[in-house]
C-alpha cells in the first residue's frame, strides 16, 4: 500500500530546555514516510547544536524571522509531504502511533483535514491540567465559540496550496484565522479521531496570559471581518470559556511522562 508522505514543521526559538525531547518524539513515530522540519528562529541558546546533532535525521533552518507566523510560513514553504501537522517546540507526542493513527483516518474518512484531542501538563511536574476533547465537527460550531486544536490538526497539503500561508500581521490567531477560512469559509471537511494527539506544557505561547489572550480575542474579531464573515454577538466571549470547562474534562487521559 502506497503510504502518503507525512510532513511536520516545528518553530522554534530560544527552547533549548525543551526541543530535544520535541525532535525525539517526532523521531520515535513508528510512520515510516515522514519528513520533519525545524524552523528555528535564530537562537542564541543552545537550540542550533541540538539541532546540528540531529543531522541527515530531520531538515532545518536557523535564521531571523518575523514572528511565529512567518517562520510557520516558511516550513509551509519547504515540506513535500501530501499531509502536514505541525509540534510545538515545547510538546511532544504522547504515544508512538500518533501520524499512523492521522493517516489512517485521512483514508478512512477522506476528509481534508483531520484534528484530535490534546492534554495540557504542568511543565516541571508533568501533572495533567487540563485535557481539549475536540469533539466530532460541525461547521456552525464555530459561531458558539469552537475550533481544532491547532497542534492536532492535520491538513492535506492541496488545501495549504489553496487556503494560502498564515496571517503574519497577526500576532496570537494567525492559526485561528487560516482554520475559519478553510474550514468555515471555504467549507473543506474535518475528520475527528478520538485520541490524544499531543502533550503541550502549560504557560506555552497559546496559553500564555490573559494579556496574550485579549490580543488573541481582538485578532480573532479581525479575522471573522476581514474574511466577510458575521459571528454571533457571543461567539468569540465563548472562545475563553471553552477553555474553563477543559479544567473539568471528565474524560482526562493518562499523561506521557515529562
Amino acid at each position: 500500500m502506497n503510504l502518503p508522505k507525512v510532513s511536520i514543521i516545528t518553530v522554534c526559538y530560544q527552547s533549548a530546555a525543551t526541543l530535544r525531547q520535541t525532535i525525539e518524539s517526532v523521531l520515535a513515530q513508528d510512520y515510516p514516510n515522514l519528513e520533519y522540519w525545524v524552523i528555528d528562529g535564530g537562537s542564541k541558546d543552545d537550540s542550533l547544536s541540538i539541532l546540528k546533532d540531529y543531522e541527515g535525521k530531520i531538515h532545518y533552518i536557523s535564521e531571523k524571522d518575523q514572528g511565529i507566523y512567518d517562520a510557520m510560513n516558511k516550513g509551509l514553504a519547504r515540506v513535500t509531504g501530501e499531509i502536514i501537522g505541525m509540534i510545538g517546540a515545547d510538546d511532544f507526542y504522547p504515544a508512538n502511533d500518533v501520524i499512523s493513527s492521522v493517516v489512517t483516518c485521512f483514508q478512512e474518512k477522506g476528509t481534508d483535514t483531520v484534528y484530535g484531542d490534546i492534554q495540557f501538563v504542568d511543565p516541571i511536574s508533568g501533572a495533567l491540567v487540563r485535557f481539549w476533547s475536540a469533539g466530532e465537527y460541525q461547521r456552525d460550531n464555530w459561531l458558539w465559540g469552537w475550533m481544532p486544536p491547532h497542534l492536532s490538526f492535520y491538513a492535506k497539503k492541496s488545501v495549504y496550496d489553496e487556503i494560502g500561508p498564515f496571517r503574519t500581521d497577526f500576532t496570537c490567531a494567525g492559526d485561528y484565522d487560516w482554520m475559519l477560512r478553510a474550514l468555515y469559509k471555504a467549507k473543506k471537511t474535518a475528520a475527528y479521531l478520538p485520541k490524544t494527539l499531543m502533550t503541550m506544557r502549560n504557560g506555552g505561547t497559546s496559553t500564555a496570559s490573559w494579556k496574550h489572550r485579549l490580543v488573541a480575542n481582538r485578532e480573532d474579531r479581525q479575522a471573522w471581518k476581514d474574511n466577510g464573515l458575521q459571528p454571533y454577538f457571543f461567539t468569540l466571549f465563548l472562545k475563553p470559556v471553552r477553555k474553563i470547562f477543559q479544567l473539568f474534562n471528565s474524560e482526562k487521559k493518562a499523561v506521557s511522562k515529562l
